[in-house]
């Protein structure tokens, strides 16, 4: 960080010495607070209106075709994630995040709005250098994870003799 000395010319600056504690408080000082308890709240409810909806999908699908529980849970998911891809196309799950901020996280739907996010920002490099590339960036890590932590609870199910 460098000053401008007063009347030197443009090319005359001195640096300023401010030592590490000293540059944090000065940046803590003007950064904006932020209203904590009100974001907590605005999570909470938009993660659980997005938890409710897909609710009310659920039991739309178990309602309309006669479905248990369980056999509703995957076309439920499918149209979440659906709901969720269709608004980020139209900039709307992004307005939304910017006002609840994690509550738009909700596994399901959060990680297929950062999907589609890649992919959109990314289509101009084209399909498989852009999209496909970038979108995976992301995707990668999650697969991975969810592929090892399904190995270790498979064995964990194998040694216990779980089978359901």
């Amino acid at each position: 960080m460098a000053t401008k000395e007063a009347g030197r010319g443009p090319a005359s600056y001195k640096p300023l010495s401010m030592s590490p504690k000293e540059y944090q408080q000065f940046a803590k000082s003007r950064q904006p607070s932020r209203p904590v308890f009100a974001n907590c709240v605005r999570a909470f409810l938009v993660g659980g209106f997005i938890c409710f909806i897909g609710e009310g999908v659920q039991h739309f699908f178990m309602a309309a075709f006669d479905m248990t529980s369980r056999q509703a849970g995957n076309p439920s998911v499918a149209v979440m994630i659906l709901i969720s891809v269709i608004l980020t196309c139209l900039g709307v799950y992004d307005k939304i995040a910017q006002w609840a901020g994690a509550g738009t996280a909700v596994p399901v739907t959060g990680f297929a709005n950062s999907m589609c996010s890649a992919a959109i920002e990314h289509r101009s490099e084209g399909l498989v250098l852009g999209v496909g590339a970038n979108m995976f960036k992301l995707a990668g890590s999650v697969i991975v994870f969810g592929t090892v932590a399904a190995f270790f609870v498979g064995i964990v199910y194998w040694i216990l003799g779980v089978s359901h």
